[in-house]
């Protein structure tokens, strides 16, 4: 799992892509790409064009027989198109919670996430900060 995070540092999407299954399936999907292993590289590609340098840190991993689950810092400065969102120059971070199910070939070959991308939008100011409670 670590090295799904580590390749995707480098922009290394086809070394990423050696690690899925060939019938991957992703549960959480970006809009607009399907939910399959190319749908699933299309959507890194287009991340990493939109986030240049991106970096995804572990700080967490928790493995249970064929499923491991990370907790995932990110962070990026948002330098072109992301989801319609002209380039901000705004660097911005979220928390994100992967679960990938490994096959008997140790290939990823499915993923569920979730990502706090409301905290995402307010940092590049597509949606307001909330007021203190």
């Amino acid at each position: 799992m670590r090295s799904t995070y580590e390749l995707i540092n480098t922009g290394d999407i086809a070394g990423f892509g050696d690690l899925l299954a060939d019938d991957f399936v992703e549960h959480q999907g970006g809009p607009g790409f399907p939910d399959t292993k190319e749908g699933t590289l299309a959507f890194f590609r287009a991340l990493l064009d939109a986030f240049p340098d991106l970096h995804m840190e572990v700080e967490d991993l928790i493995a249970d027989g064929d499923k491991t689950v990370a907790r995932v810092t990110t962070t990026g400065t948002h330098r072109g198109d992301f989801m319609g969102i002209p380039p901000t120059g705004s660097s911005a971070g979220m928390q994100l919670i992967d679960i990938m199910r490994f096959d008997g070939a140790g290939r990823v070959c499915e993923h569920w996430g979730v990502a706090d991308m409301l905290t995402l939008l307010q940092q590049l100011g597509v949606v307001p900060a909330s007021a203190p409670v």
